[in-house]
């Protein structure tokens, strides 16, 4: 199947916390989370990476903007979500859905 665009907020349910990860600056990874008023729950991460932007004051330094997770879920495939450093859209959403792609069959 192709991958569908979604760019919603997930509502995480619990976190595991990978203190190595977070160590180096990661957040703590959702497990399971709400999309959509369901429960999904994340079977596996296939990868993940970061985004970078500038410093907003000029100081020529990269930061971390977005951590990015390509996973597998028991239910929906496989989706890629993203933990915004600095939430910009409502204050409280921090964890996003970027895109779902099916399973097969």
């Amino acid at each position: 199947m192709t991958e569908q665009f979604v760019s919603e907020a997930l509502k995480p349910v619990t976190t595991s916390f990978d203190t190595l990860a977070m160590s180096g600056g990661e957040p703590g990874f959702p497990r399971e989370f709400f999309w959509r008023n369901e429960k999904v729950v994340v079977a596996d991460i296939l990868r993940k990476w970061h985004e970078t932007g500038p410093c907003h004051h000029g100081s020529g330094e990269m930061y971390v903007r977005k951590h990015w997770f390509e996973v597998a879920t028991l239910s929906h495939g496989t989706m890629k979500i993203y933990f915004e450093r600095q939430a910009r859209r409502p204050k409280t959403a921090r964890w996003w859905l970027y895109s779902v792609t099916p399973e097969e069959g």
